[in-house]
């Protein structure tokens, strides 16, 4: 392949056009900057103002041209990976490991990482019972929580809201919604908000929280179980002074574990262990993979639309399980948009909900890629 090709070449032998670098080699803004460049940036013109004429993957050419440069953007990972000992390629997939990542030996685990791994291992084990506890009610109960907690809580809230302000709600719904994503067991909105925004500051580089240089599974769920590992590599959160400032988050950040305790409660009061089992155990694994699987899959498998310079694909399957977020590669292209799916095929259900909360004014200020910054991001034929 041409990539195996050019393994030899030194990664200082690649040249790089400087006016778009790739985001991994962009020197991070400073955090109390990096919300209004963004917006400042795109200057995102309200959604009902996004007509089909702006549909975003344009031409068959610019595809036919993505799969070139996307070898390119890969090309330069390889040679990175070869710089620094890189082990294997990703099955089906031009990624390379640069540097395998171990958490499991060789390390000391704290008490947070026990309780980490404890509570994975738990929710895991937990399903082991739903083929013996199966019922229509109890299904009905895990699929409803998936919606809510998945869709509202963490795609919806945690994501586009909270982590990239593509869209404002009024308080009150704001803080419904971000309760939501408290009961899908990936952590307070603070926590989950800081690390996100890390994950776009420092993509696919040594400061990246959870990327597929450092392994598959790494970036799946194993960087979960090291959880000094975002201060390690980025410092003392300081890029959620806007989440801080708020007495409501800070309350979910203390009383965290209080929240899904409640719910398991009630859930066991109107049906006993099986609403536990799929309630509580089979939804929250069928959450916490297809979030993971947007962290790992859509940096591995898919294609590459937009000249983002880092490893984020467009992933269709994972764009249907997880409610539109495995557009990755557009996200990453547009971060600060609330729409993903920028195809009408690409299917989005949390833009969907987005939309129909702007059409009855909840949601106002939404924002969506602007003509000039998709034209920016296109891939364009090398002459």
């Amino acid at each position: 392949m041409e990539i195996e090709a050019h393994l030899h070449i030194p990664i200082k032998q690649i040249k790089v056009d400087k006016s778009e670098p790739p985001m991994a080699l962009i020197a991070p803004p400073p955090a109390a900057e990096f919300f209004p460049k963004l917006i400042h940036r795109s200057k995102s013109v309200p959604s009902h103002l996004y007509t089909e004429q702006r549909r975003v993957i344009q031409t068959k050419t610019s595809m036919k041209t993505a799969h070139h440069h996307l070898k390119r953007h890969a090309l330069r990972i390889v040679n990175a990976a070869v710089e620094g000992g890189g082990q294997a390629r990703i099955l089906l997939s031009d990624v390379v490991v640069k540097r395998p990542r171990e958490v499991y030996r060789g390390r000391k685990w704290n008490a947070m990482d026990l309780t980490t791994a404890g509570v994975v291992v738990a929710m895991h084990l937990l399903c082991g019972f739903a083929p013996f506890t199966f019922s229509w009610g109890a299904l009905s109960v895990a699929v409803a929580l998936y919606v809510v907690t998945g869709l509202l809580g963490i795609t919806l809230s945690f994501h586009r809201n909270l982590s990239h302000k593509s869209f404002k709600l009024p308080k009150w719904l704001e803080y419904t919604f971000a309760y939501c994503g408290v009961h899908a067991l990936q952590g307070n909105p603070i926590d989950w908000v800081s690390t996100h925004r890390y994950h776009h500051q420092y993509c696919d580089s040594e400061k990246d929280p959870h990327s597929p240089i450092e392994g598959f599974w790494f970036s799946h769920m194993s960087w979960l179980f090291d959880t000094d590992n975002v201060t390690k590599r980025c410092g003392e959160p300081n890029n959620v002074g806007d989440l801080e400032k708020q007495p409501f988050y800070r309350f979910l950040r203390r009383t965290y574990v209080v929240h899904p305790v409640a719910l398991a409660l009630v859930l066991y009061a109107l049906g006993g262990f099986p609403f536990i089992v799929w309630g509580m155990g089979v939804r929250i694994v069928w959450v916490y993979h297809i979030t993971w699987l947007v962290n790992s899959a859509c940096h591995v498998w898919g294609q590459q639309a937009w000249d983002t310079g880092d490893l984020s694909r467009n992933n269709w399957w994972v764009g249907i399980l997880a409610f539109g977020e495995g557009w990755h590669n557009n996200h990453h292209a547009f971060e600060y948009s609330a729409k993903h799916g920028l195809e009408w095929w690409q299917i989005d259900m949390t833009w969907y909900m987005i939309r129909f909360l702007e059409v009855i004014g909840v949601a106002v200020d939404v924002k969506l890629p602007t003509q000039t910054h998709i034209q920016r991001m296109a891939f364009h034929p090398k002459t």
